[in-house]
């Protein structure tokens, strides 16, 4: 298995893309670009757990590390996509503390956490090697909480020292709509929130990361100590190609047919 954590706890700047089409080829193709991670995506994304074994296998023989958001913090949710092999969850509106520890919980095995104990699984190579992961796995599997409300802003220091939290991971979507300023990421109550996430990761030794809307706001966000970031997803980026090649179509035809005129 690979994993990321030692590399997230060193500081590295890391990019990933959403995985959300549900499709194994989609996520190769991600993989095989070389990004850092690729999340597959339970909670928006087209697909479900039946899709996110195939999609870390094809993920495999590429470079990126397979991480899951999962629908929610319930137990079983953790279960199943570790055990296909995920090398991080992502955990989504994480208000509070008590829902970080929980959250965190879910990742390990007891006593630290609630995690089942199963060995049939792709993860410990079917129990060939599940001595060995059960006693690694809480050193390598990375906790992502996402601070998606003033709520989780008001208790982030709170959340950040929560042992187990990696990654403080801001849905700007959901924390700028939340807010009442939806979008507004320019908006100085925004910024503040922002400011807040970045220091409270900071100060408990911990990575902050974000989803980006454009490559152009990378330095922005880097200046802020947002290290974690997220570059769009599968959808997004088959969209702009799209339209992108379209437009420039339609473009050459244009110019060609008054050319002829």
């Amino acid at each position: 298995m690979k994993y990321i954590k030692d590399r997230v706890r060193a500081g590295e700047v890391l990019f990933g893309v959403f995985v959300n089409l549900g499709s194994a080829l989609t996520a190769e193709i991600i993989g095989a670009a070389g990004y850092d991670w690729a999340l597959i995506d339970l909670e928006h994304g087209a697909g479900d757990e039946g899709n996110v074994l195939s999609q870390i296998q094809a993920m495999e023989h590429t470079p990126v590390v397979p991480l899951v958001r999962i629908e929610s913090g319930s137990r079983p949710r953790f279960h199943r996509v570790l055990d296909f092999g995920a090398a991080g969850i992502m955990v989504p509106r994480v208000d509070s503390v008590e829902q970080a520890r929980e959250a965190i919980a879910g990742l390990h095995y007891p006593p630290k956490g609630t995690r089942g104990v199963a060995q049939m699984n792709r993860a410990c190579a079917f129990g060939a090697t599940f001595r060995e992961y059960m006693t690694a796995a809480g050193d390598h599997l990375l906790g992502i909480v996402q601070i998606e409300s003033p709520a989780a802003v008001r208790t982030i220091n709170e959340i950040a020292v929560v042992d187990g939290v990696d990654v403080l991971f801001v849905g700007p979507a959901d924390l700028s709509h939340s807010m009442g300023i939806f979008g507004q990421t320019e908006h100085p109550a925004f910024v503040d929130a922002l400011a807040a996430v970045a220091a409270a990761a900071t100060k408990a030794g911990k990575a902050c990361g974000i989803l980006l809307r454009s490559p152009e706001e990378t330095q922005r966000f880097l200046s802020l100590g947002y290290t974690f970031l997220g570059c769009g997803s599968d959808a997004s980026l088959l969209r702009v190609a799209a339209h992108g090649q379209l437009a420039a179509l339609r473009q050459a035809a244009s110019v060609s047919a008054g050319a002829n005129r």
